[in-house]
């Protein structure tokens, strides 16, 4: 049965790669991706009015552009993890932030492999790369938390392959972390943005999500934030001329994508939307122009559908899908998971339909807001606080200060874009509260999350001191790394408490 079930996918395989093969009229396409930190859907074509993105907007009527992209992981090191693999995060056990880093190391399970090492196996160049490309060969943002060998990069320069060779190449740009995390970075930010544009973001203008309080400094971030939109999008036109002063252009799938939404309070790190949500556009000889995608789609499928142009098999092990085939079939809900990150311990699980998100709180005994040392020190986070302290938030604002939080939360996404009003204990919700509760267990059995059981005490030892010891050697200020330790002992503490 398993044989004839390969023998099918085989066949199928190879009609897709005759069609690919006809309609870019090249065996082996260039696949590029353009993955952005820290980044929301806040682009013109997605709708966002403030700013325009020409670049992004221009690539997006040259394909397609998917509308309902998500994550399986809201922080980068774990989201990288995965897209890499083609696997859930928690499947490989990739899904505590910057783990591994110590003496005690993570290997991917036996026969699951990054797609760098099979691109190259087919005889592509593979780069990874920061913008502008530096002559030093230095490679850009990896970030994986698992053991890997950084031969699976050639370099990162596509233009040192070999004449003819087809080259697998990635970009990683900042976005949003252009901006920093304090008023005064912010400042900077935006001198240099109205250099180059000639004007910055009016903060006048800026409307923000109801969950966050209009206060100077988390206004006047949000404006700094666009203009890192803007400076993104700009830095994309020069990679697209890049590729067509190359002669490249027309023979490169371009991909753009995030590695996860905004950093910002109820952002990254967290399972709403602003967290999930990202941007996803795909152009490239082959893919007809001017397509809306609304179905469901997650990260992890860039790994499928990029083997899939480059007419190398997808794995029978993958999670992701190519969703490009002919062939797909939409997800029903997509999955995302949050663990650890940095010094604090977290435990969270969300399903996603069109119609709902669900989400588990396993430690809900915890406050929305856990102590976070990278977090607490930005700007925006003390100006929330403070406005809470203040009595300045409205009730919605106010339940991320609360000290313990829902076990469950249930949101009806169609009238309640936002996840305002969690909905887990009105009774007539109770059929769908318990239907995404079973697909959620569903999921977290069939794709074997290891995030079930807690950190091994001495895997988040080996971590932290790596952790603290990095800090120390880059002579860090000691407040900052003292907040750290001081964290640590809480979670260690919590953890006893079975808190």
């Amino acid at each position: 049965m398993k044989a004839m079930k390969r023998l099918t996918y085989l066949l199928l395989a190879m009609l897709m790669v005759c069609s690919t093969t006809a309609a870019n009229g090249n065996e082996q396409p260039n696949i590029l991706w353009i993955i952005v930190d820290d980044m929301s859907a806040h682009f013109s074509s997605y709708g966002e009015e403030l700013i325009e993105t020409p670049h992004v907007d221009a690539l997006a009527k040259r394909g397609v552009q998917f509308n309902n992209a998500y994550v399986t992981a809201p922080v980068c090191s774990t989201c990288r993890s995965a897209f890499i693999t083609g696997m859930y995060q928690t499947t490989i056990g990739a899904h505590h932030h910057r783990s591994g880093r110590g003496t005690e190391k993570i290997h991917l399970p036996e026969g699951i492999r990054p797609i760098p090492e099979m691109f190259q196996e087919e005889g592509y160049y593979t780069t990874i790369t920061g913008w502008p490309i530096r002559a030093d060969e230095r490679l850009g943002k990896t970030d994986y938390n698992f053991e890997w060998n950084a031969s699976m990069y050639n370099g990162a320069d596509w233009a040192k392959r070999k004449d003819g060779q087809p080259f697998f190449a990635q970009i990683q740009l900042p976005g949003g972390k252009l901006r920093g995390g304090n008023v005064e970075s912010t400042e900077r930010f935006v001198n240099r943005i109205e250099k180059t544009f000639g004007n910055r973001t009016d903060v006048n203008k800026v409307s923000l999500p109801p969950y966050y309080p209009a206060t100077d400094i988390i206004l006047q971030d949000w404006a700094a934030y666009l203009d890192s939109v803007r400076e993104t999008d700009r830095v994309v036109g020069e990679i697209l001329t890049k590729l067509r002063d190359e002669g490249d252009l027309e023979n490169t799938i371009v991909l753009f994508m995030t590695d996860h939404g905004i950093s910002h309070v109820r952002g990254k790190q967290f399972m709403y939307d602003e967290g999930l949500h990202v941007p996803l556009v795909i152009a490239g000889p082959g893919i007809e122009s001017g397509q809306i995608r609304e179905d469901l789609v997650e990260h992890i499928d860039i790994a499928a559908l990029s083997l899939a142009y480059a007419q190398i098999a997808i794995p029978d092990y993958m999670q992701a899908q190519d969703i490009m085939a002919a062939d797909y079939q939409p997800r029903r809900a997509v999955y995302a998971a949050r663990d650890r990150c940095d010094e604090t311990v977290e435990h969270l699980r969300s399903v996603r339909t069109h119609e709902f998100k669900y989400i588990r709180n396993y430690l809900h005994q915890r406050p929305h807001l856990q102590p976070n040392a990278y977090k607490d020190n930005k700007s925006i986070v003390k100006s929330f606080k403070a406005a809470g302290a203040a009595g300045e938030l409205n009730a919605v604002q106010q339940i991320l200060l609360a000290p313990t939080r829902p076990v469950e939360e249930l949101y009806d996404l169609k009238n309640d874009p936002y996840e305002l009003h969690n909905l887990a204990d009105d009774p007539a919700h109770r059929s769908q509260l318990k239907r995404m509760r079973k697909a959620l267990q569903r999921w977290e059995q069939r794709s074997g999350d290891q995030g079930v059981d807690p950190e091994p005490t001495k895997m988040f030892d080996s971590d932290m001191k790596v952790y603290v010891d990095t800090l120390e050697a880059r002579r860090r200020p000691i407040e900052h790394i003292n907040t750290i330790k001081n964290n640590i002992e809480l979670m260690r503490r919590w953890a006893r408490e079975g808190k």
